[in-house]
């Protein structure tokens, strides 16, 4: 029965075969005619504003043998090229700017090919307007000369602008905005703008202009007739052609004032005793004087006040008359608010009105100190209060100065006066002793003896005389190795003291300053016991066994006592080997592996007689210190290797290690072939099974559920036998590379054991859905499904036995490769199935 189908399935493939090479006729492109975004180009239009790398077209068609068919595109030798085309899907993209303005068509050829037959067709490209080109004016620049008493409404000047752009989009309208038109796909106006230089001429329309308005004058007790009081100063409103000015006084000058008619300066006719007014307003009238005679002319009032001399400043007085200096003895940091009652100052002018008006300021250090009153009028006590006590520090200043000032306010001359205040300062013990740092780091060497220098800590206090010293003391948990020198500050060790770095190597604990009244304050000593290279590296033991496979290294290790690098650093050198050029060692991890050409135990053999392949190697474990000290050790080394996969399979994954796509593509072949076959024999059977109503086969659902993830990480032991060789445990941290077999002088953690691996996915069906005839290979699918877990038994113990180290071209490679290809092959072909039956 199976080979009659395995013959059916043959005779269908090989007529399939003949039937697809009888004829062989040329592809075509589809007419999808106008406004078609598919087909052969024809009356195809695109907008000048498409953007660069846009999908335009695609080129569709088809060949009548249903050969896949690609496409192509073509311009005439010497044009630019301004579309791209896709070969196998025929999407047309843009590639080059457009402009209608300067090409507004495209000649191309588009080509279809099914690999034998090629079909090219001549094709034009309408590239269609878009609002892209701004108006242009002509007969720049504009300048136009406009009288300044044209008539409102009359025209001046007529521009002229064109506009490339069609339709809408090249209309233009005047002072208001264009058409306007579509550009990559939103509506937009464009505009230009143009500037007209109107140049206006002057007319005499305008009348004159007075200049600093408003107008004030002054009459003085010392001023006598024909004192200049005034002047006041207009100009014509029409600039191009200014005429002269005649100046008058209409009113208000009552006779004691005159005014020159050419220059508009206003003078004093009597002495002022004879003023009978404090204030006089001058109508002042200021005309053209034209080629007419009088023409426009404006009028401006004259403000005068008659006001007394201001000749006293202002004077400062103390206890015993007129002064200028005034000193206070007080304590520092007086409570705020307080009054300077040592002070006692009066201030007076005498003059009357707002001559004898004047405020006072104090000028020195800012916000300290405020006066009291700030505005006088004739004359007033002056009143200083404290308004900062913080600023008043006798560790800042000594004494502190101020300048007292009175100014007047409303006079012209603005007379002042000046006092000096002198505050002496006496201090307090108003600060607390402050170290130079919050903390101190200090460094000293192991075994250092005892009294040794540790660190110098330093405070200060500002305040004067006894209140300025200071006294040093230490205490904390970390301080009982240590003691202070009150007065210097420095810190020692004490006499009986041994400091071991390996035992503790740091210490921290509290320095305290304190003045003569208990004021005082803390800072935090950190001291660091430097190591010193006093151990030398040491092996658990003088002879130590390893068992190496080929491929992978062995390590040793040696461990120093000491407690900081570089004295804690080891380096291994191999001292002394039997032959010796067969082993390498890594200087800082102790990694012993064979040299890169021995890669097989052919090779081992050919370099040594002894069947049992054993060394004995002396390796070397010296420190960074200085002095440097070092150890040695005998290593013996037994050299094996995993087992070899036989047979064509693992040949030909060797060949394949190094090109993966090889391997993949006989595994996808494979994959194919397979499926190919399961359906045409299910279908087959399906319809004979129809046709004579004799197998009524019932569904069978296969489920799986999804895959768990397992950041599991096996490693195989070293020095185990071959027969013991496929016995794996987790390794926990990937970053530790010790072996069991490396010997340390800690203690050895606990031997390690093989996990137990998770069973494979359980198929599930279910029982409520509706059962319905689908012919299934119950068979295959439970034979897969066995292998499946197998294999990935498989995969993963290969997978560990290849990290552990193997040589990557020798047999544990090649097992890996095997077991990793079976499992997903068979996992394809059981996804491929899976699908086909849901």
């Amino acid at each position: 029965m199976k080979s009659m189908r395995k013959k059916q399935s043959l005779i269908l493939l090989i007529s399939l075969c003949m039937s697809m090479g009888q004829s062989d006729f040329a592809p075509y492109f589809y007419d999808n005619g106008a406004g078609s975004s598919n087909g052969n180009l024809a009356l195809f239009s695109i907008s000048e504003d498409t953007s660069v790398g846009t999908h335009v077209y695609t080129l569709n068609g088809s060949d009548p043998e249903g050969e896949p068919v690609t496409f192509g595109m073509t311009f005439d030798k010497g044009s630019r090229d301004y579309f791209s085309v896709e070969p196998k899907s025929g999407n047309m993209t843009l590639i080059q700017t457009l402009d209608r303005e300067v090409q507004d068509e495209i000649v191309a050829f588009v080509t279809i090919t099914d690999g034998r037959n090629k079909v090219v067709e001549n094709v034009r490209v309408f590239i269609t307007d878009a609002n892209d080109e701004k108006p242009e004016f002509l007969n720049l620049p504009f300048v136009v000369d406009v009288p300044e008493d044209a008539a409102s409404g009359s025209s001046i000047y007529r521009v002229q602008a064109i506009d490339r752009d069609l339709g809408s989009g090249g209309s233009v309208t005047y002072y208001l905005q264009d058409g306007g038109g579509k550009y990559h796909g939103k509506y937009q106006v464009m505009t230009s703008t143009a500037i007209i230089t109107i140049n206006v001429l002057d007319t005499q329309d305008s009348p004159p202009l007075f200049v600093g308005t408003p107008y004030f004058g002054y009459v003085y007790e010392v001023s006598v007739p024909g004192s200049e009081i005034f002047t006041v100063f207009a100009k014509d409103g029409d600039q191009n052609n200014p005429n002269a000015m005649h100046y008058s006084i209409l009113s208000g000058s009552d006779g004691f004032f005159i005014i020159n008619s050419s220059s508009g300066c206003i003078s004093l006719t009597s002495f002022p005793v004879q003023l009978k007014n404090e204030l006089y307003e001058l109508k002042v009238k200021a005309a053209e004087v034209g080629p007419d005679g009088f023409s426009d002319y404006s009028v401006t009032t004259v403000t005068i006040r008659v006001v007394d001399l201001n000749n006293h400043p202002p004077t400062f007085y103390g206890e015993n008359g007129q002064q200028n200096r005034f000193e206070l003895t007080m304590y520092e940091h007086p409570p705020e608010g307080e009054i300077l009652r040592g002070l006692k100052i009066t201030v007076n002018d005498s003059d009357q009105g707002a001559n004898a008006k004047f405020r006072l300021l104090l000028v020195g250090p800012s916000r300290v100190l405020r006066v009291v009153p700030q505005t006088v009028l004739n004359e007033a006590q002056v009143t200083i209060i404290v308004e900062n006590s913080s600023a008043i520090d006798y560790e800042k200043y000594q004494f502190l100065t101020f300048k007292l000032l009175a100014v007047e306010i409303d006079t012209p001359e603005r007379f002042s006066a000046t006092a000096d205040i002198v505050i002496n300062l006496l201090d307090t013990n108003d600060n607390i002793p402050k170290f130079s740092s919050e903390f101190y780091i200090a460094r000293i060497p192991e075994n250092s003896p005892g009294g040794s220098n540790v660190v110098s800590v330093t405070a200060t206090d500002p305040d004067s005389g006894l209140w300025g010293e200071v006294k040093y003391s230490i205490y904390g948990s970390g301080a009982d190795l240590f003691l202070i020198h009150p007065t210097s500050g420095i810190i020692y060790t004490q006499p009986w003291a041994s400091l071991d770095a390996e035992v503790k190597s740091k210490y921290n604990f509290y320095v305290k300053a304190e003045d003569t009244e208990g004021k005082y304050n803390l800072a935090e000593v950190f001291v660091t016991v430097l190591d010193q290279n006093d151990h030398p590296p040491e092996f658990n033991q003088n002879f130590l066994e390893r068992t190496m496979i080929i491929g992978a290294p062995v390590k040793i290790e040696a461990v120093d006592e000491d407690a900081e690098e570089p004295n804690n650093l080891i380096e291994y050198s191999i001292m002394k080997a039997d032959p010796d050029n067969i082993f390498d060692i890594n200087t800082s991890t102790g990694e012993i592996k064979l040299k890169p050409y021995i890669r097989s135990m052919e090779i081992v053999q050919n370099i040594t007689k002894q069947k049992d392949c054993r060394w004995s190697v002396v390796v070397q474990a010296r420190d960074r210190g200085s002095p440097s000290f070092s150890t040695t050790a005998v290593v013996k080394i037994h050299i094996t290797e995993a087992n070899r996969l036989k047979g064509p399979m693992a040949a030909f994954l060797m060949q394949s290690r190094d090109n993966p796509m090889k391997a993949l593509g006989l595994t996808v072949s494979i994959i194919t072939v397979i499926v190919l076959v399961t359906v045409m024999i299910s279908t087959i059977m399906y319809f004979r099974n129809t046709k004579s109503n004799r197998i009524t086969p019932a569904r069978r659902i296969i489920r799986r559920r999804p895959k768990e993830q397992h950041s599991w990480t096996f490693r195989p032991r070293f020095g185990q036998s071959d027969q013991s060789f496929g016995k794996f445990f987790i390794d926990d941290d990937s970053s530790d590379n010790h072996n069991t077999n490396n010997s340390s002088p800690r203690a050895k953690p606990p031997a390690p054991s093989a996990p137990v691996l998770p069973p494979p996915p359980p198929v599930h069906s279910r029982p409520s859905e509706r059962l319905r005839s689908v012919p299934t290979v119950s068979g295959s699918l439970a034979s897969r499904n066995t292998s499946r877990s197998s294999s990935w038994r498989t995969s993963k113990s290969t997978d560990g036995a290849q990290r552990s180290g193997q040589d990557k071209d020798g047999s544990g490679i090649s097992s890996a490769l095997v077991s990793e290809l079976k499992m997903r092959i068979e996992q394809k072909i059981n996804e491929a199935n899976q699908g086909y039956y849901y």
